[in-house]
This record gives C-alpha cells, sequence and structure tokens, in this order.
C-alpha cells in the first residue's frame, strides 16, 4: 500500500463497556419439521437427537424435553415420544446461564461516521459463539448509544443501529478491531478482507507482496524458540479436521486448506528466554492463522495451549471427555478436557494497519499500543523516557 498521503491516526479518544449480567438471557432455536417421507413418522426426541447431536447426547435431548424446555406449535411438550406433524412449529428454549469471566471495557482507537476502530482485550470473545453468547464485543457495541451529527443522521440512509466488526480476533488475542458504522463501509471493509485471502492463493510472482492492497494488518507475537531467518513468508493451506468439543471442526495445517499467507520478520531474539518476538504480516485471514503459521515453521506461540509444531493439536489422544450419561445441567456435552480454540494463555496482538477509507479513499494508519511483554527493549526505553 502507497505511504503518500498517509493519515496517522494513533491516539486513543475513550473507552465504554457496561458490566456484565451475572446471567444471560438464554437463546431460543426455531425449527419447522419437514417429513421426508409421508409414510414415516418421527418422534420430538429423533427430530433433535438425529438432527442436533453436536448439541447433546440423547439422554440429554430427554432431559431438556422433560424440563419443559421445548415447545411445540406454542405448547410445552413434555413427552419425547410424541409423533410430530408436518409444518409444525419447534423451538428449543436454551436456560440462561452465567458465562465464563471476560473483560467488558473496549478502547476506542479512532472513530468516524463510518467506522470505529476498537483496542480489544484478550480474554474477549467478538462474535457469540458456544458459551460465550452475551460476554461479546458486539454485545458491548449494541448496548451502547452511538450519536450521529444531525446533519449526516438525514443524509446517511445506510446508517445502522450499532457498529459491526467486518472482521474476527481470536478470544485471546488482543488489539486492532474495526467495525463499520453504516452498510456501505461494512461492505467495502469486508471486500478489503476478502480480496486478501484471494490473492494468498495466487503464486507469489503474480502478486507481489503488499501491492494495491486495500489493507494491511501487523501483528505482534511472543514464540518459542530462535528464528534463524530474519523474514520468512509461510504459505501452508489452513483447512478443517474433526476435533472433540468443537462441532465445526478444528482449523490447522492442511495440504487440502485454502491457501493463507502470513510474512514474519523478527524484531527481537530472546536468547535466555529461548524466545523471538516477531511481527507479522497477514495477506489472508483463515481463523487462527498466524498461531498455525508459526506452529508449522517450529515456533507455536509462547503458552499456547492448544497448537504444537506442526501446525497441528498438541494432543494425541483426543477422544471426548463425555459419554452418553456425562452432561451438563442444561443437557448439553460437558467441556472437553482437552484445549480448544478460545482458551487463551498465549501472546498475540493486533498492532497496526493501514487501510484506504471505505468512502473517502485517504490513506489511514492506525495503531493500538502494545501490551509489556509484547515490546521490544528499545520500545520499552523509550516509553519510559516519554513518562
Amino acid at each position: 500500500m502507497a505511504d503518500a498521503g498517509e493519515t496517522s491516526l494513533s491516539q486513543a479518544n475513550y473507552s465504554f463497556g457496561r458490566p456484565w449480567p451475572e446471567l444471560n438471557e438464554g437463546l431460543s432455536y426455531t425449527d419447522t419439521f419437514r417429513c421426508a417421507d409421508a409414510e414415516t413418522t418421527t418422534t420430538l426426541i429423533e427430530f433433535y437427537s438425529e438432527n442436533y447431536k453436536s448439541s447433546a447426547p440423547l439422554p440429554g435431548w430427554i432431559h431438556r424435553i422433560r424440563n419443559g424446555q421445548i415447545t411445540v406449535d406454542g405448547q410445552v411438550v413434555t413427552d419425547p415420544d410424541m409423533i410430530l406433524r408436518e409444518g409444525s412449529k419447534l423451538i428449543y428454549h436454551r436456560l440462561a446461564w452465567q458465562e465464563p469471566s471476560a473483560p467488558h471495557f473496549l478502547q476506542v482507537l479512532y472513530e468516524d461516521e463510518d467506522m470505529v476502530a476498537l483496542n480489544k482485550p484478550s480474554g474477549l470473545q467478538v462474535l457469540p459463539k458456544g458459551l460465550f453468547q452475551q460476554r461479546t464485543v458486539l454485545a458491548q457495541l449494541q448496548w451502547k448509544e452511538w450519536k450521529m451529527p444531525p446533519s449526516s443522521r438525514s443524509k446517511r440512509k445506510d446508517v445502522q443501529l450499532h457498529p459491526v466488526p467486518v472482521h474476527r480476533l481470536g478470544r485471546g488475542t488482543s488489539g486492532l478491531l474495526l467495525c463499520a458504522k453504516t452498510k456501505l463501509a461494512k461492505v467495502r471493509l469486508a471486500s478489503y478482507f476478502a480480496e486478501g485471502a484471494i490473492n494468498a492463493g495466487k503464486k507469489r510472482d503474480e502478486t507481489e507482496v503488499g501491492k494495491e492492497r486495500k489493507i494491511s494488518k501487523f501483528y505482534r507475537a511472543l514464540v518459542t524458540g530462535i528464528l534463524k531467518n530474519d523474514e520468512d513468508v509461510v504459505t501452508q493451506p489452513i483447512g478443517l479436521v474433526h476435533y472433540p468439543g468443537v462441532a465445526e471442526g478444528l482449523y490447522v495445517a492442511c495440504s487440502s486448506g485454502k491457501p493463507a499467507m502470513s510474512k514474519v520478520c523478527v524484531l527481537e531474539r530472546l536468547a535466555q528466554q529461548n524466545q523471538s518476538l516477531v511481527q507479522v504480516e497477514i495477506h489472508s485471514g483463515r481463523p487462527h492463522q498466524i498461531r498455525i503459521h508459526l506452529a508449522y515453521i517450529g515456533h507455536p506461540l509462547v503458552d499456547d495451549p492448544l497448537y504444537g509444531i506442526g501446525g497441528q493439536p498438541k494432543f494425541d489422544d483426543l477422544e471426548s471427555s463425555s459419554t452418553d450419561v456425562s452432561f451438563a445441567y442444561d443437557g448439553g456435552y460437558e467441556r472437553p478436557l482437552q484445549p480448544v480454540p478460545g482458551d487463551c494463555g498465549y501472546h498475540l496482538h493486533a498492532h497496526w494497519l493501514v487501510l484506504y477509507h471505505p468512502t473517502t479513499n485517504k490513506t489511514l494508519k492506525i495503531t493500538a499500543p502494545l501490551p509489556h511483554i509484547l515490546q521490544t527493549q528499545q520500545e520499552r526505553c523509550d516509553q519510559q523516557v516519554d513518562a
């Protein structure tokens, strides 16, 4: 991306965040029953246990039905063997629960009428998933009152009720998160990220690193071991494999996966600790890409609970810790013993990015302050002088 006309916007404006309620509001999942064969009957328990095996084992679904958590056409049904009729509306009411601890304050790094850039803390999930349905960045964006200038409110027909994230950061990853305030900004920013993923699949002589990209993202990471090369470009594809406790599967280094590209630059070699401080520029945004790519080249993130050398899970024994008679209070599977992708502990920070503004096309640089552990010795000295 060209540096000409670049505007640096690294100062923080303010922070916001509402403390989390003790319990969330629970969830409701709606289905309409369609009978594949008119001559075959389907019971309520057959429908749920066969269609939603990843949510609960058979005894768990029986527990939910007898607990009055299923309605059929508006009526609570507690008989698992009830025969379903074509077109019936089924609703499963998931009970409210206390979500795991998570930070709630968000720092605003940049804001205008089209977008807002946040500094996300480690431990906070971006979008609802799994145990985290309320304690998310999205919820805090929804709860905050966002004000638009009166002159803009009438002109901007595409203004949304609240900003929405246009990309994701892992729960344990901190740093820069872009959110769109308008539908136009959402579409254009999302296209910038998608463009990077497409270019990652091209041969390196077809697309020069950094050439004509609408957005460039730079991360800071602390990895195990001492990297030999000052720079390295990793192009290992990333794909899904079966993994207990993760319904959709686990992303790993996989030859049959989707193209991905990361440029790794060594900033500091910490020989005493047998660690290296690196900057990673990603040219695609595959899930857990940096964790997987650094592990793939033999340098997993320090204290990463999941990914080991080779970009694979650390544990060979991946049998689920749950059995058909072991389930949580609401009937769902118990949390597996082995680590899952949302577990924290590693040190990875979305440090800065450069992008073309979605409406003005001006070049912006936005920076998220570094955690102390990810600063170089020189940066720490400079910080002490400034203080």
